[in-house]
């Protein structure tokens, strides 16, 4: 009854090892060493940016403050009582 089973885990053993060489036969023709090419992942989509990150909005500040345009220079009005 022993000899069953160390005959069945025997076979069981060879096709399991037969069909891993038969799913794995791509893999005979790259050199050891070496990889497999791996796909590209896709492109980076750019990160968007807050105005403060942005150097056009912050050259556009620099030019309205050099041509006193800026607000906040004057202190605001006294509220009517």
């Amino acid at each position: 009854m022993v000899l069953l089973y160390v005959v069945a885990f025997a076979g069981a053993a060879v096709i399991a090892v037969l069909l891993w060489r038969a799913m794995n036969s791509d893999r005979a023709e790259i050199p050891r060493g070496t990889s497999a090419p791996r796909p590209s992942s896709p492109p980076r989509r750019p990160r968007p940016t807050g105005p403060d990150d942005d150097p056009d909005f912050l050259r556009s500040l620099d030019e309205d403050l050099r041509k006193g345009g800026g607000e906040g220079d004057d202190p605001p009005p006294a509220p009517e009582r």
